[in-house]
């Protein structure tokens, strides 16, 4: 796309004479902006640049109104080289959005000059506006030093790199983390170790202008704020059938429990690290959620108490008041059975991504079964994310551009 460059000379000129008041004028500096003023159906996803000559640039504003963008919508952020003579925009506009650039410049003596390119973007067509269905964790949560940041869309995106860099995970205690991408709706973000525990997290979801397929553009700005509590690992040894607690690094709790009798592999506890999902204070388990009929002769359908998931395949703890073999041997179907009063406190302690790490059993629990992000090493998670960088979440953006190329 073609950049016009505007340039408006000072407002004041110098005399005839100034050559004897101490030499030559500086020429006022120049700016060229892109897009270009008076251009519509711009990309929104291209970003805004300013380029000074003849000196630096000293202000950058950018308003948008009309379209998708919202009253409330603050001013565009952008990042300057270290001359100070080049701006980017840091994220994408609105689609449909009239916007106005003003740029201020000023040559080495000191004076300033402003350049202005108002300019529209192109609207978002309806049936291709990329919108979140769901994300774990919601705002104003509490949750484990385990917890990932899932985020689904309502659409298959292709062009992940960009909507990597269109969200901005920050901590109070900055740490390395990546996204992965579990099939082409659902983004997860994992740090490389546990969280820091009793620290807020904000998710910046920059998703206005960005294309995440071919004509597909997002819509709307998201904002996660969520808090990490204290921190409560859980280690099962199916070898001794008991399960401890830490927290905060000590020894909390040490329960007798009885897992999977292993008579088949799905009947067989997975090892690994787990995450605790959700928590029900009363759970009808049904045989036929994981394909045997209840009628069948190893089908199943019992009332339960007190039980937290730890996998996408129908693993819990929960109360087993009719298994006198705890502490003893595996007997369940698979998962972790426990007294009631045991189960009870487990229920009442237990927070959304807490990490249960089960050890001894013949059965690995598979990355993408629930949230057992955790099973990549740091090294493989980093080999899956799009960007195939770590992000820092001290607040300094991402590690690359959310924007994507010009058209030719």
């Amino acid at each position: 796309m073609a950049a016009l460059a505007l340039v408006l000379t000072a407002a004041c000129s110098g005399s005839e004479n100034a050559d004897t008041a101490g030499g030559d004028e500086a020429d006022p500096a120049t700016a060229t902006i892109t897009p270009e003023d008076g251009a519509d159906e711009v990309k929104p996803n291209l970003p805004v640049k300013v380029e000074a000559e003849g000196g630096t640039i000293t202000d950058v504003a950018v308003q948008q109104s009309g379209g998708e963008t919202p009253d409330d919508s603050a001013d565009m952020s952008g990042s300057l080289n270290e001359d100070e003579n080049v701006w980017v925009s840091d994220w994408n506009l609105y689609p449909g959005s009239d916007v106005e650039v003003a740029a201020t410049v000023q040559n080495p003596d000191g004076e300033e000059s402003e350049v202005v390119s108002e300019f529209s973007t192109r609207s978002a067509t309806e049936g291709q506006r990329l919108e979140l269905t769901s994300n774990f964790p919601t705002s104003d949560q509490t949750v484990g030093v385990g917890m990932p940041v899932v985020i689904n869309f309502d659409m298959p995106v292709e062009n992940k790199g960009q909507v990597e860099n269109s969200i901005e995970v920050t901590s109070e205690e900055g740490m390395e983390g990546a996204w992965n991408w579990f099939g082409d709706e659902t983004a997860v973000f994992r740090p490389k170790e546990y969280w820091e525990p009793n620290q807020e997290i904000t998710v910046d979801l920059r998703l206005a202008g960005v294309e995440a397929s071919d004509g597909v553009f997002g819509i709307e700005n998201h904002q996660i704020n969520f808090e990490v509590g204290r921190e409560q690992i859980s280690t099962v040894d199916d070898e001794e059938h008991t399960m401890v607690v830490e927290r905060d690094g000590e020894e909390i709790k040490e329960f007798p429990i009885s897992n999977g009798d292993a008579s088949k592999h799905i009947y067989t506890t997975t090892s690994g690290t787990h995450l605790t999902m959700e928590k029900y204070e009363h759970l009808v388990m049904d045989s036929s959620t994981v394909g045997i009929p209840v009628d069948s002769p190893e089908g199943y359908k019992l009332d339960v108490n007190y039980a937290v998931r730890t996998s996408g395949s129908g693993e819990f703890t929960h109360s087993a008041p009719w298994n006198g073999q705890l502490g003893e041997s595996n007997e369940s179907h698979g998962c972790t059975n426990m007294a009631p009063e045991d189960a009870k406190w487990f229920y009442e302690e237990s927070l959304m991504g807490d990490p249960f790490t089960v050890t001894g059993t013949d059965r690995e629990l598979e990355v993408d079964n629930g949230w057992g992000y955790w099973q990549r090493s740091w090294e493989e998670w980093l080999e899956h994310s799009e960007t195939g960088e770590a992000d820092r979440t001290d607040g300094n953006g991402t590690v690359g551009s959310p924007h994507g190329k010009p058209e030719e």
